[in-house]
């Protein structure tokens, strides 16, 4: 491993980043024409944004001139000791503390910055997490941080599928990591316990407008699809049932970021308690959460649906 390597490595770790692994810039034809079907069978449902920019989403170069290098990052989330009442709206495990997008954006941040005091002043970086057209998933499956499993989820072998992704775009020629092989095997849990069917029935396709999360955060129609009804399993925001039934996340580890802490008023808010809660108090307690992305409204959309 070269020092230039060795030494973003540490620096990322040192910020708290799981895995760091590295990829040539490329473009994505395989993955392009992939894209292509996926959105044409309207599997996108109302995200309509993810149709826009195709050339710079499976092409880096083009997103960041200069790019020689996607540097993938992983950073950790599973909070094994989260205990809610099974008869609360669910949220998924992800947005239970801060919006993960602004925490990580900061240490992204920072790690550029330190990238350029200790290894190049010159160096030119751009920095995501879920934040622009970027196909993530797979960059990180070509950087070594995993596979996508039957579930579509990125999958690390002793790490399991419950952390966020992030991406440095950087102009220099850094050693590429080889990928790892899919040890999905024969195993189908995920297509099993999916209540809406949204993994086909082999694996590695998702209908997105069928997901839960599309349907509690994505959908912005004022009404769920009744065909629904009986099939939300008390998911309120986001799902977590198709990680939670794969073996791999046996091997998932507690988190040690305190952002990512679980918010106990969002967790233990009856069904009543979302129902009557006003704007300003949501605003108040809910300022740095994901779930402000759906808003007091589509929460209680979301938990009137759960019936």
């Amino acid at each position: 491993m070269n020092l230039i390597k060795e030494n973003i490595i540490n620096l990322a770790k040192e910020l708290g980043f799981s895995s760091v692994g590295f990829s040539v810039a490329d473009n994505m034809e395989v993955e392009s024409h992939r894209l292509k079907r996926w959105l044409a069978e309207g599997n996108q449902g109302e995200m309509n944004y993810l149709e826009r920019y195709d050339d710079l989403r499976t092409d880096p170069r083009k997103l960041h001139p200069g790019t020689k290098t996607i540097i993938s990052l992983s950073f950790n989330y599973y909070n094994p000791n989260l205990t809610q009442d099974e008869d609360l709206p669910k949220i998924a495990m992800y947005a239970l503390g801060e919006d993960y997008h602004k925490v990580l954006k900061k240490k992204l941040k920072e790690l550029s910055n330190k990238i350029r005091q200790e290894i190049n002043p010159d160096v030119n970086i751009r920095f995501f997490t879920d934040s622009a057209p970027i196909l993530e998933r797979e960059w990180a499956r070509r950087s070594g941080l995993g596979w996508v499993g039957k579930n579509t989820m990125l999958i690390h072998p002793r790490q399991g599928s419950f952390f966020f992704l992030a991406e440095l775009l950087i102009d220099l020629e850094i050693e590429a990591d080889q990928e790892i092989k899919d040890h999905c095997g024969t195993c189908t849990r995920c297509i099993e316990a999916c209540p809406t069917d949204a993994i086909s029935e082999e694996g590695y396709w998702m209908d997105g407008s069928k997901c839960i999360s599309y349907l509690t955060i994505e959908l912005k129609e004022e009404e769920i699809d009744s065909e629904f009804k009986e099939k939300m399993e008390g998911w309120a925001f986001g799902c977590d049932i198709c990680q939670q039934v794969c073996p791999w996340n046996k091997f998932s580890k507690p988190h040690h970021e305190i952002a990512f802490e679980a918010n106990p008023e969002l967790i233990n808010l009856t069904k009543e308690e979302w129902l009557n809660l006003d704007q300003e108090t949501f605003d108040e307690k809910f300022s740095k959460s994901p779930i402000k992305r759906t808003g007091l409204k589509g929460m209680k959309r979301n938990v009137e649906f759960l019936g």
